[in-house]
């Protein structure tokens, strides 16, 4: 026995057209084939529901339904379900629902939306925004630090001067697609159920090229070389994206083009080793001027600097140069350089500079060094005695 319509679709006898509308709209949504699939207990389900909205939502029917049932359809009632003008039997349940989601009939709407019907702006024969592009530039440290500006040299996809991005050769002109008929759609079956999609021959677009131009083939669009000049900004880093508005690919049948995305790529430096706004770096000072102190010059990114070296320093110390760093890319404070000392120990010293040297370590007391001095002045001794 038919389920009651009423019920199947979880509504009362005195429902409203919108409050039926919504649990139709729930329940097709819930037992819709595109989202069941395989699933052949929703898909009777499915037929089920939208056969009781095909009914309930028609002012006669309802009526006819109310008053005599299941049977105001069966073969010669009042709702001749074979075809007639009452009946359900050629009807799309996809129209259904299209209609209870404010599609317009088999128009689109939502349901497109919903289930990724919908077309882009080229298939429909429409302009169509041209894509953006990508170029990776590499600068030194010190063209990141004062700004430059580099001319860059790239390849992409052009408005055809010749059709003017028509695609079509001069004094020609478009025709009606003959797969679709100018719909720009075609219809394909599965089962009870019918899919609409693009035309395979016109790409959605409703027409064809009687004569494709001769430039670019039909395409609209050619490659050539483009050049721009591009400012950077002082400051930037590794990963910093620059855009340059409209020169990316051309855009479709007079659609807007894409942009140009710089990205800023920073070489290493030499010397130079940078952490977000703060240079560092790493220099040699001899054991003397750790021990006793004093100034020495050191290299910033652009000129020399000076640095008080304090007497005892170890090696390791680091040391703090205000301002000497990277600027912020937005202002703001400059960034520092920081110094990290190296103390150099010689490895060879003349005669003069060992003595004097192991007479500073005695004068330290070093014992190691007392020892290895005494042992020296006696191999002295004797070799002066083995030669008298």
């Amino acid at each position: 026995m038919a389920n009651n319509y009423y019920e199947l679709l979880g509504v009362t006898r005195n429902v409203t057209e919108e409050d039926l509308k919504k649990a139709y709209r729930k329940l097709a949504v819930k037992y819709h084939p595109d989202k069941n699939q395989g699933d052949a207990s929703a898909e009777a389900k499915f037929k089920e529901i939208s056969e009781a909205y095909d009914v309930l939502k028609d002012a006669e029917k309802r009526a006819a339904y109310d008053r005599y049932g299941h049977d105001a359809f069966k073969q010669g009632g009042m709702g001749n379900p074979g075809g007639g003008k009452g009946g359900m039997g050629s009807q799309d349940p996809f129209d259904i629902f299209r209609e209870a989601f404010g599609g317009g009939g088999s128009g689109g709407g939502i349901f497109e939306e919903f289930f990724g019907g919908g077309n882009s702006n080229r298939a429909t024969g429409g302009a169509q925004h041209g894509s953006d592009l990508r170029y990776d530039l590499e600068i030194s440290l010190e063209e990141a630090a004062k700004g430059t500006e580099k001319e860059i040299r790239y390849r992409r996809p052009v408005t055809c001067k010749k059709c003017s991005g028509s695609g079509a050769e001069p004094g020609s002109k478009k025709v009606s697609c003959p797969t679709c008929g100018g719909s720009g759609q075609v219809t394909s079956n599965r089962g009870f159920i019918s899919f609409r999609q693009a035309c395979p021959d016109c790409q959605g677009a409703g027409q064809i090229i009687d004569k494709p131009c001769s430039e670019c083939r039909g395409e609209g669009r050619i490659m050539d070389s483009s050049t721009v000049k591009v400012r950077i900004p002082a400051g930037v880093a590794t990963g910093s994206k620059l855009r340059s508005s409209g020169k990316g690919e051309a855009g479709y049948s007079g659609g807007q083009a894409g942009d140009l995305y710089i990205i800023i790529h920073v070489k290493e430096h030499e010397l130079f080793e940078r952490h977000e706004n703060d240079l560092y770096c790493e220099i040699p000072i001899k054991f003397t001027l750790g021990a006793l102190g004093g100034t020495i010059s050191v290299p910033t990114l652009f000129q020399k600097g000076s640095l008080k070296i304090p007497a005892g320093t170890q090696t390791g110390t680091t040391f703090r140069l205000r301002e000497q760093g990277m600027p912020a890319l937005r202002g703001g404070r400059m960034g520092d350089l920081l110094v990290r000392v190296q103390i150099e120990v010689p490895t060879k010293l003349n005669k003069d500079q060992r003595a004097k040297l192991e007479d500073f370590a005695e004068a330290c007391g070093d014992p190691s060094n007392s020892i290895n001095n005494s042992t020296e002045k006696k191999k002295k001794k004797k070799k002066k005695k083995f030669f008298k």
